[in-house]
């Protein structure tokens, strides 16, 4: 059911159902068992795609930039940006040091909502499969207290609910030999997932004035990107891309995509 935004406020009718999930409470040894299933997801299934074709539109290949990534796991997001992107710099921060044993460094242990940084530190903010955990009050919450450690654009990258997706792992559990968590955790992560329209609704409650969201087919990943709070740019110079109609879901509210924004 659509989840939509009016005056600031959210509606409480969702179709996303959150449980508990086992990697929050497990051991260093099933811990990154299940980090390495992520990650072979991500590369192998749509993750990695799906985030250099978001920066791709941001930046160029030779270009210099900066990037956070929060709840980083294993950092095997991070990795594909500085594998694609020779110039960036990536930080990589979790909650759990010990997940972030084979992340890139720097290696930083934080709340997500407690940054040790100053305003306006990175050009970009990714925050990847880390916002399905929480109920749509705390998303709110932590988009809109990351939105400005970003110079540029905080990036939002997650699952996309659907049935396909719920059933994915099981049925492929002895093609590609899942752990126990990872069989239990996936559908749990799915379940508690967004439809593109739910998670651009979030990101207006948590303030953004405009945002770029799209699917990201056959991966059942949404993006959306959250233009900084700079003058200089524009939704469009954000997004840098015109009439991807096919593709591309522009969310506006209460400004046209073409007026700077505030």
């Amino acid at each position: 059911m659509r989840l939509n935004w009016r005056r600031g406020a959210l509606s409480a009718r969702s179709g996303r159902a959150l449980q508990p999930e086992l990697l929050e409470c497990a051991g260093p040894e099933s811990a990154d068992r299940n980090l390495r299933d992520i990650a072979r997801i991500n590369r192998w299934l749509g993750g990695h795609r799906a985030l250099l074709r978001i920066l791709r539109d941001l930046v160029s290949s030779d270009e210099h930039f900066s990037l956070l990534d929060v709840g980083a796991g294993s950092g095997d997001m991070g990795r594909c940006v500085t594998r694609h992107f020779r110039n960036a710099s990536v930080v990589s921060l979790d909650h759990r040091e010990f997940h972030l044993r084979g992340a890139p460094s720097p290696r930083i242990v934080a709340d997500a909502l407690a940054l040790p940084f100053s305003k306006r530190t990175f050009d970009f903010v990714l925050c990847s499969s880390v916002l399905h955990h929480f109920a749509d009050c705390e998303v709110v919450k932590m988009i809109a207290g990351l939105r400005p450690f970003a110079r540029r654009a905080l990036i939002l990258l997650d699952l996309e609910r659907h049935p396909m997706a719920y059933c994915f792992l099981p049925m492929t559990r002895r093609v590609f030999g899942w752990s126990s968590l990872t069989l239990h955790d996936g559908p749990i992560s799915v379940a508690a997932a967004f439809r593109l329209d739910e998670l651009v609704s979030l990101a207006g409650a948590a303030g953004a004035s405009a945002v770029i969201g799209r699917k990201h087919w056959p991966w059942f990943r949404i993006s959306v990107v959250v233009p900084a709070h700079a003058p200089e740019y524009s939704l469009q110079e954000i997004a840098g891309v015109e009439g991807d109609s096919t593709s591309l879901t522009i969310g506006v509210v209460s400004v046209s995509p073409t007026k700077l924004l505030e």
